[in-house]
């Protein structure tokens, strides 16, 4: 064969193909590079570095995926809403790029070590036990379509992030020229004369007739008919229906025990509490009160005073501790002992300690059957995954939910349901996920079109496929099945206009100059002196919570009326009670802090326009839109 083959390409016709073949590839081949020498492909230039059309896309399918994940079905996006998402993506990369330029500019950098360690501290990367979880990451990551150096670059970005937004937040005051005028506003109290008109002091409306009863019926349609019901086939893809075709063998979990011992021990925690002083003589008085036995109300009202503040740091082991000096002093203290002050960036700490838990160890034994479920779960999630795109990939050539259920072994339930999970005998239907992830499949299930083909969604950690078979509409439930609804909603209905007819009659005789006492007395009312109250509806000593806003809003003498849990009330403001902000130092204080928190977010709001100003940007409006992937 081999040599009949090279016999046929020294014949004139196999010349005249390659030839030919030759000069296409030269001309659809090699041009396409030629060509495009010298065109621009970056999306947007930053700073003089450019993101390229593929990272942009990669941006672009992480943010989408991630608002699909969140909104389940219901998000459906047409090309104005990939347009806004591509946009969005591509600004938090201008946004990230600016900050990695003024990051260089300036010389700061964010190390390994610290970049490990911020990774081993984000809370959503941790197992059962606390510990940093591999497979967790390993899923994250999957998820986001990013490799583990992305996704530490990622991580490195908020470092230096942080760095400079400290920076920029740290120049925040917030001036007693404004926190002064605010707190005198959020404290000034007020009383009222108010009038309540209970529903239950309304006498008992005229029995209606059968066909007023009707009438009230078809003209509030939504109180007296049967919702709309779907019936839908739903196929599930869980780690938890897979799990259990998994077997794991000993020496699989003993392996398993050695990669994740340390999610089986448990280091030396503490329960701290803290105050901070701006000066050392400062600390060591407080330190000395702190010893002496004085309560942590009273560390907190001197450390205030001092200029300082403190807190109760909760439980913690060495490691979560930022500081390393402080650490350092809180766990070599006893318990209950009370530290000298520490000198930090952030002034002079001294901490009590409240508690010492000691670190602990488990054994294999102890831990068998949990490494058991975890490892069988790691596996089905792999599995699930795998298995969901088979799944979709069948769906998508037009094979029918049912026949893919079977033929790869997904859970699949037919169920008639209406919006709120519930059958057409109002009985809770069971559904085949999770109760977290109820509301969003009923969600899913209630945005699904009739016609539509199934699909798979990722619903927590299970994928889930839902087949529309039948639509039933709302329909007016019959009069006679309804009947005692019927009359009880229109006698309700008339209490409640009555009782607001004689609220309004009773505003409108105020407003015509008659005192509440006086408008009170005509209609067979009593009115209430209630206050002062402040603007906390929680703490109003008896007023209306509904009455609360208005009555603020209003001036003196100036009367208002709103409609209550239990009726209607009518109040009028007779005292404004003014709040001297001087009085309160701790409070300023605290305001203060949240007007500078307000500010800091501000400045650094600020501060990311200056930097993308200063990095000139220019975006690429062309290739923007080749990043929707339309």
């Amino acid at each position: 064969m081999l040599t009949a083959l090279r016999r046929l390409a020294g014949t004139w016709p196999a010349k005249i193909l390659f030839v030919i073949l030759v000069f296409s590839f030269a001309i659809w081949g090699v041009g396409d590079v030629v060509r495009n020498f010298g065109i621009e492909t970056a999306v947007a230039t930053v700073g003089g570095e450019k993101i390229e059309l593929p990272e942009a896309q990669a941006a672009a399918r992480r943010e989408m995926t991630r608002i699909a994940r969140q909104l389940g079905n219901r998000f459906e996006p047409d090309d104005n809403i990939r347009r806004a998402v591509a946009a969005t993506a591509i600004e938090q990369l201008i946004s990230d790029r600016a900050l990695r330029v003024e990051a260089r500019r300036l010389g700061l950098v964010a190390p390994p070590e610290t970049v490990r360690d911020a990774v081993f501290a984000i809370p959503g990367l941790r197992g059962p036990d606390g510990s940093f979880s591999r497979a967790t990451l390993d899923t994250l990551l999957r998820q986001n379509e990013l490799s583990e150096p992305q996704f530490l670059n990622v991580i490195a970005g908020d470092i230096l992030r942080q760095q400079l937004a400290g920076a920029v937040r740290s120049g925040a005051a917030g001036p007693d020229a404004i926190t002064a005028p605010l707190l005198a506003w959020l404290m000034e109290r007020r009383v009222a004369e108010v009038v309540s008109i209970p529903l239950a002091s309304i006498p008992e409306p005229e029995a209606p007739t059968e066909a007023q009863l009707r009438r009230f019926q078809e003209t509030n349609p939504q109180r007296f008919s049967a919702p709309e019901y779907r019936e839908v086939a739903i196929a599930v893809v869980s780690p938890a229906s897979l799990s259990r075709e998994i077997e794991v063998s000993d020496a699989e979990l003993q392996q398993a025990f050695e990669q994740r011992r340390s999610q089986f021990e448990t280091g030396e925690r503490r329960a701290l509490r803290q105050a901070v002083l701006p000066t050392e003589e400062a600390a060591r008085t407080l330190a000395a009160t702190w010893r002496d036995g004085a309560d942590f109300a009273a560390v907190e009202q001197a450390a205030s005073a001092a200029g300082g503040s403190a807190a109760d740091l909760g439980l913690l082991d060495r490691g979560t501790m930022p500081l390393a000096n402080v650490a350092e002093a809180a766990f070599a203290a006893a318990e209950g002992a009370i530290t000298d002050p520490v000198r930090s960036p952030f002034g002079w700490h001294v901490l009590k300690v409240e508690r010492i838990e000691p670190a602990t160890s488990r054994s294999f034994a102890e831990v068998r059957d949990q490494l058991r479920q975890e490892v069988a779960h790691d596996r089905a999630l792999d599995l699930a995954y795998e298995r969901a795109n088979r799944i979709e990939d069948a769906l998508a050539g037009g094979e029918p939910l049912d026949a893919v259920a079977r033929r790869l072994g997904a859970e699949v339930t037919t169920v008639t349901i209406d919006s709120t999970g519930r059958s057409p005998a109002n009985e809770r239907v069971a559904l085949p996920v999770g109760d977290s992830e109820r509301e969003a499949l009923l969600r899913a299930v209630f945005a699904a079109r009739q016609g539509d083909p199934a699909r798979m969604t990722e619903m927590g950690d299970a994928f889930v496929a839902i087949d529309l078979r039948a639509v039933t509409p709302p329909a007016l439930r019959p009069f006679e099945s309804v009947e005692n609804e019927v009359r009880i909603a229109y006698l309700s209905d008339a209490r409640r206009r009555a009782a607001e007819e004689k609220a309004a009659g009773l505003l409108a005789a105020i407003r015509g100059g008659k005192t509440m006492a006086q408008a009170a007395e005509e209609a067979g009312l009593t009115p209430q002196r209630i206050g002062p109250f402040g603007r906390n509806p929680q703490a109003a000593g008896g007023m209306p919570p509904e009455l609360i806003a208005p009555l603020f809003e209003a001036k003196a003498n100036e009367p208002t009326m709103v409609e209550t849990r239990t009726g209607f009330a009518v109040a009028q403001v007779v005292q404004v009670v003014p709040f001297d902000p001087a009085s309160d130092p701790l409070g300023l204080g605290r305001l203060r802090t949240e007007v500078e928190q307000s500010m800091q977010a501000e400045l650094e709001e600020q501060f990311a326009i200056a930097l993308r100003n200063r990095a000139g940007v220019q975006v690429n409006r062309t290739l923007l839109e080749q990043v929707t992937g339309r």
